[in-house]
């Protein structure tokens, strides 16, 4: 009988961290793949990684954990920005063709300007350290000063300095990329 109750037991907890994970990836989903779609620039790409990082959170953490949220916003930044960082570094071996959008609009001039604007940011934020790059990314994305902190793990007075710095550093990276 104690091996029965034990069993059951360990199926109710089972259970409880499927139901758990499922509630804390419906609450979070969206918000992990915008994060990602903002340092990607591709929404398909982006659900790619909100899919790993939901991965890995279940691999290594309990989804009742407080951290939750945090842990995953925060994963979503880094794993996108080593997805530019990778993709920088193919595209340079591979010496890869541009995207064919010049026939989706009306002026192929403005769509190249645009691309181009896009890649350089992208390359000059991929440039940046983790920290300053995820302060970007997250606040961009639409959290509060404090999620942003939660997610970094500093305090949330701490934010507003983070931001500024970042974004200088982000300001010299675009004009060093632009200047290349």
């Amino acid at each position: 009988m104690n091996v029965e109750a034990a069993s059951e037991r360990g199926r109710l907890a089972l259970s409880s961290e499927q139901d758990s994970f499922e509630a804390l990836f419906k609450a979070e989903y969206n918000r992990v793949a915008g994060i990602a779609n903002r340092v990607l620039g591709d929404a398909q790409e982006a659900e790619d990684v909100a899919q790993e990082v939901f991965i890995d959170f279940h691999r290594l953490h309990s989804a009742k954990a407080q951290y939750a949220a945090a842990w995953l916003y925060r994963a979503s930044a880094h794993t996108a920005l080593n997805r530019v960082r990778g993709r920088r570094r193919r595209e340079k071996r591979e010496h890869t063709a541009a995207h064919d959008e010049a026939g989706q609009a009306l002026d192929p001039q403005s769509i190249a300007e645009a691309n181009e604007e896009r890649r350089v940011l992208r390359t000059a934020l991929a440039r940046l350290p983790q920290k300053p790059a995820a302060v970007l990314v997250l606040r961009s994305s639409g959290l509060s000063y404090s999620e942003v902190a939660e997610a970094i793990g500093v305090s949330t007075g701490q934010i507003g300095t983070l931001l500024k710095r970042a974004e200088a550093a982000l300001r010299k990276e675009v004009n060093r990329e632009s200047s290349e």
